[in-house]
């Protein structure tokens, strides 16, 4: 039996290294600064991500910033949160249409799957990555 117990172990030891490494090996549990510049990295690296898309004069914003902190602590290993500023970052902006903000894009290895305007409550946030959550 205990041989048994040592090799379920060893094969979840396994497939935790894996999912890591799939995840670019990081477990980021606060949002990570998303600019023009590393935007396509960002989303290509993880597999489930996240964009805020902010500015420091938008009290929506300000209202759900620390909500995305929170699921970026509880949905570490599962789910990225990256932060974008949409004043200085007028490209990824126009690339997405983003018209009103706070505006959460959601990728899935690459792909926007998903996009939440507005401040919405963390379970209405959770209830969309539910369904991206492998």
């Amino acid at each position: 039996m205990d041989e048994e117990i040592e090799r379920i172990k060893e094969k979840k030891i396994k497939e935790m290294i894996k999912r890591m490494e799939k995840r670019g090996g990081e477990m980021m549990s606060e949002p990570i600064k998303v600019t023009d510049e590393n935007f396509e990295e960002v989303i290509s690296k993880y597999d489930l991500v996240v964009i805020d898309c902010w500015a420091p004069w938008c009290m929506p914003c300000r209202m759900i910033s620390p909500i995305i902190d929170e699921l970026a602590k509880d949905y570490a290993g599962k789910v990225v949160f990256g932060k974008l500023n949409t004043d200085e970052n007028k490209e990824t902006v126009m690339k997405f249409g983003i018209m009103s903000i706070p505006t959460l894009l959601i990728f899935k290895k690459g792909k926007l799957v998903d996009k939440i305007i507005g401040a919405v409550p963390r379970q209405f946030i959770e209830a969309k990555l539910s369904a991206y959550i492998d």
